[in-house]
């Protein structure tokens, strides 16, 4: 274990220590884990007033300061526990929720030891142990949902080391915050956001669940670095001749509701999570409450920058709720049919992208333009990861560089070869067959998934809710693969490369949360469909548009400037 770079990487942040190659807790800890798994009739922890002094006497026996946590946290935990739970409630609560939570932190150094054991075959040649995913540093994690559980039981008890968080940017994972501002400033949206939180261990109590949750880290290069897709340029989405993709409007309802398998859009910020762990009541913070195992990427996901995005599969959704920001309420039990996929996953795809804080007239610079659609642009493409589509595409580009008929020819043979390679046949295949075994491929390398999203960095972020929609509907047509368009054949290789190395989103499906700036937008995208306009040509309309409000030669909003008549 000790020789393991990504268990040093995340070490520091976990309150275990590695001795004799095992992870373990101190002895203290321990005996007070054992005493808690009792139940209270054993370590009389029968209160929220108790349980903070017994947090405390486990941070004591971590060596963790007192002074870290927020000063109002204790009073916090007696407060929910000890006046807004029945008396049936806290007895089921103190009699068999703590008590199995503590079992799952007696086991956590087991399960995290067993986690590094198979993290290294989950995914051939992928490296998906927990580590510190750090900024700049592509890359994936798979957890199991009884892993992030202990995870989460270390969060509410508040073990998790924090001294050095802030300085690496990352986000507060203890859970004193949450408790604190519930005395501090009471909100009934807060309480609320807590019994989101016990509903959650409430369940795990019941049945710990079986699945896995992955979480990554996705860039796009600032540099050009083949196979993977760079940061592009305003030249790049200029000159783009890729058609927009089906937009579907949705006046009401919810993202995380849709049903058609679609990557639903949170709208981060930059640090994961924003005020789930403490104030914050809006989009992403709701859903971090009503999906709590996304808490878990808290602990080793720094920072987002403006060419990065974080993408979430899997995260069970635990409970229901009604209204949002100070009318937000936890709703009951919610049961989570969504499928399983191959690899334990539900089959629940979240990407965590951060828009631009209050930018003002700031946001039509070009420069701010830009940022917006590569980072919904980063968060939507999925980016190679299997070596022979990544051979594939270096012979693709070789030949875009040299696009003439003899390049082409002798290097054919080269890349028939990389095509048909684990097909079971060889370089005399059958074309026929070859095109079939191609389509299976395209189905492995690209998900089929559309976007399900809505008013991005608007509201509290203050973003112009016109712009960034048609900033989203850019980003996801540019990655759209449209397969119906192209037959296979080794001599059209230049544009099925080029059609390779897309990523499948064919729809869009935006939630305007009746917000009346869009009223139009169903006009607007109808209109522009019917043109039959391009990335391209949207794009240059968009800048041209920016450009002039940014000057203050029109004050008009972009879809009234672009059709008056509306």
């Amino acid at each position: 274990m000790e020789n393991r770079e990504d268990l040093k990487s995340i070490l520091p942040y976990l309150p275990l220590k590695l001795e004799s190659s095992h992870l373990v807790w101190p002895n203290p800890v321990i005996e007070a884990l054992k005493s808690l798994s009792k139940g209270p009739s054993h370590s009389q922890v029968d209160s929220g007033e108790v349980l903070f002094l017994a947090i405390s006497d486990l941070r004591n026996s971590l060596s963790l300061s007192p002074h870290i946590l927020a000063s109002s946290a204790a009073d916090g935990y007696a407060l929910f526990f000890d006046e807004f739970l029945s008396r049936a409630e806290a007895a089921k609560w103190f009699g068999e929720v703590v008590p199995v939570m503590a079992d799952l932190l007696l086991r956590f150094p087991t399960l995290l030891e067993s986690h590094y054991q198979y993290a290294d075959i989950i995914m051939v040649g992928l490296e998906t142990g927990l580590r510190l995913l750090d900024s700049q540093q592509p890359g994936i994690v798979f957890l199991s949902q009884e892993l992030i559980a202990a995870l989460l039981s270390c969060s509410f008890f508040c073990l998790f080391p924090s001294a050095n968080r802030g300085a690496n940017h990352l986000p507060v994972i203890n859970f004193d915050r949450l408790f604190a501002i519930l005395y501090e400033k009471y909100s009934k949206s807060q309480e609320h956001k807590i019994k989101c939180i016990v509903h959650y261990f409430e369940r795990i109590h019941s049945c710990i669940p079986t699945g896995f949750v992955s979480f990554e880290r996705k860039v796009l290069p600032l540099e050009h670095n083949l196979p993977l897709v760079s940061y592009p340029t305003a030249d790049f989405w200029a000159n783009s001749v890729v058609p927009l993709c089906l937009f579907e409007i949705f006046p009401s309802g919810l993202i995380e509701d849709q049903s058609r398998g679609a990557l639903e859009v949170d709208f981060a910020n930059k640090k994961l999570g924003g005020g789930a762990l403490s104030k914050g009541c809006v989009q992403e913070e709701i859903r971090f409450m009503i999906n709590p195992e996304l808490i878990a990427g808290i602990l080793f996901l720094p920072s987002m920058s403006d060419n990065e995005a974080i993408e979430i599969v899997g995260a069970e959704r635990f409970s229901n709720y009604s209204g949002y920001a100070s009318t937000f309420r936890y709703a009951g039990n919610h049961v989570d049919l969504r499928e399983v996929d191959s690899l334990g996953r539900r089959t629940t795809k979240i990407v965590a992208i951060d828009a631009l804080s209050r930018p003002g007239l700031r946001q039509y610079r070009a420069n701010c333009l830009l940022r917006e659609v590569n980072k919904a642009f980063c968060g939507f493409l999925d980016q190679p990861k299997d070596q022979e589509y990544q051979t594939l595409l270096q012979y693709y580009d070789s030949c875009e560089a040299h696009p003439a008929n003899d390049f082409m020819d002798a290097n054919m043979s080269k890349i028939q070869a990389t095509l048909i390679e684990g097909c079971g046949t060889s370089v005399d295949t059958d074309e026929a067959e070859a095109t079939q075994c191609m389509d299976s491929k395209l189905q492995v390398h690209h998900s089929d998934v559309g976007i399900a999203t809505g008013n991005w960095g608007c509201g509290a972020f203050g973003g112009d809710p016109e712009v960034k929609t048609v900033i989203q509907w850019l980003a996801a047509s540019q990655v759209t693969l449209l397969s119906s368009t192209v037959n296979f054949s080794f001599s059209r290789l230049l544009e099925v490369g080029y059609f390779w190395r897309k990523a499948l989103r064919p729809f869009i499906l935006y939630y305007t949360f009746e917000l009346e700036a869009l009223q139009n937008v169903d006009q607007v995208c109808n209109w522009i469909l019917s043109h039959n306009w391009t990335v391209g040509d949207l794009w240059n309309m968009l800048a041209d548009y920016a450009s002039k409000r940014a000057k203050g030669e029109t004050k008009l909003g972009f879809f009234s400037w672009l059709l008056p008549s509306m």
